[in-house]
């Protein structure tokens, strides 16, 4: 698919490393699933990919972490 930023690049699938931050708490996920521009770097996560994301950076603000560093495995 076209990168929906740059415009020019085209996406490939590929693995990347999402940081989400909130409040006092940093996940850093390795190793997830996306689409990546060939051109801008920009990375596209699938809707179930982002699902998962989200659900395991919860688990980290209820717990309490500062900084949560997990490899990604679906």
């Amino acid at each position: 698919m076209k990168c929906a930023i740059c415009r020019q690049g085209e996406t490939h699938a590929g693995k990347v490393t999402v940081t989400l931050q909130r409040e006092e708490t940093t996940v850093i996920l390795k190793g997830v699933p996306a689409e990546i521009c060939d051109s801008s770097g920009e990375y596209y996560l699938s809707e179930q990919i982002t699902s998962n994301v989200l659900e395991r950076a919860e688990i980290a603000v209820g717990k309490g972490v500062e900084v949560e560093i997990l490899q990604f495995a679906a």
